[in-house]
């Protein structure tokens, strides 16, 4: 099983990242990993926060002379602004945030005890461990790209991208977007936003291409891998909904219009023509790609600031301002790869077990020529 944990506040010493039950014999390129954290500053609408800060990741245990050797890897991530002692208090709680919910859960006087660790600083940590988790994945042929098909009005049009030129055409938008015009359009919604004090959010696709059939399970509610991709990503700041292939449109479509029909061949096996599904069914991989889609609501920082209540006097007062971005849904899809890619680094771990890369290899193969001869 792999599994991680995070900690660390937003303007404290740093981020901390433990990964625990990543197989040994790993090559870790630590240059790969800063380059993912690089990609989560990136996006148009960003806030200043992403040119004080130069994410670079310190190893400091479970690898030896930069191989994993099956203990427990710890990332360390430094904040440059590290000022949290100094930071004055807050007393009125942001409409959308985990300000008011976090003081009454934790009996807290001091609004910044909650946003500290509330903010989405805290996922430099999960950049960090899904980086590790692609570079394994990548050991099998395994790709996690995405890119942003929302923001504000503008939708992109990729339905006919292949994921090269996805990936391609993502990398050269200042949005993550592979639509150039679409790019365009986002990047005036985000200014016209920026200049009435407001925020916008938008909507992102994560594709993961070359995973087998059969990952994940239908036997237990918590072993299907749909339900923990859709955990996961759930999890990001500001997230309110995930989908899967056609997603909420298969609900409007008849039956015979949704499922992706079976065909076999004798050199390419099963196979289908169509990926409504995006890639699950009855909760495990079915070999095409996953198609993951994710809704972002607008960062809950306002310049404009709404209404809201002094947590000391009761009175009305304006909601707190702190450092933000008006935009950050391409962030939100690096974020969105770095979950998918441990969730389903986990999945391939299960399958495939072993304690080491190699006797992994071996299982995978082994499997890929069972399903071959199926």
């Amino acid at each position: 099983m792999l599994r991680y944990l995070t900690s660390g506040e937003s303007h404290g010493k740093c981020m901390l990242t433990i990964v625990d039950g990543m197989p040994a014999g790993l090559d870790v390129n630590k240059d790969m990993i800063d380059n993912e954290l690089s990609r989560r500053m990136c996006g148009y609408g960003r806030g200043k926060r992403m040119q004080i800060e130069s994410d670079k990741v310190e190893i400091v245990s479970g690898l030896r002379s930069g191989r994993t050797i099956g203990s427990p890897i710890s990332l360390i991530v430094n904040n440059v602004d590290c000022s949290i002692d100094r930071l004055p208090k807050i007393y009125e709680p942001r409409p959308g945030h985990a300000d008011l919910s976090g003081i009454l859960k934790y009996d807290l006087g001091d609004i910044r005890d909650v946003l500290e660790r509330a903010s989405a600083r805290e996922t430099v940590s999960r950049v960090a461990a899904g980086a590790l988790s692609k570079i394994l994945l990548a050991q099998f042929g395994i790709r996690i790209a995405s890119h942003v098909i929302v923001i504000g009005k503008a939708r992109a049009n990729t339905g006919k991208l292949t994921l090269d030129k996805i990936i391609l055409s993502a990398d050269k938008s200042a949005v993550m977007c592979a639509d150039p015009k679409a790019s365009a359009a986002m990047c005036r919604e985000i200014d016209n936003a920026a200049k009435t004090g407001d925020t916008l959010g938008g909507v992102f696709e994560v594709i993961v291409n070359g995973v087998p059939p059969g990952l994940g399970s239908y036997v237990q509610w918590d072993r299907k891998i749909d339900a923990n991709l859709a955990k996961a990503v759930m999890s990001i700041q500001a997230i309110k909904g995930v989908s899967f292939g056609m997603g909420f449109e298969a609900s409007l479509i008849k039956g015979s219009g949704v499922h992706d029909e079976i065909f076999y061949d004798k050199k390419a096996g099963f196979y289908r023509k169509t990926n409504n599904a995006g890639g699950i069914e009855g909760g495990m991989t079915t070999g095409e790609d996953i198609i993951l889609r994710a809704a972002m609501k607008p960062i809950s920082t306002l310049r404009k600031p709404l209404a809201t209540v002094d947590i000391r006097t009761k009175k009305p007062v304006r909601a707190a301002v702190e450092r933000s971005d008006v935009c950050a849904v391409p962030a939100a899809a690096v974020i969105g790869e770095a979950v998918s890619a441990i969730e389903i680094a986990n999945a391939f771990i299960e399958k495939f077990g072993g304690d080491s890369v190699k006797e992994m290899r071996r299982n995978y193969e082994g499997y890929v020529a069972q399903i071959r001869r199926a």
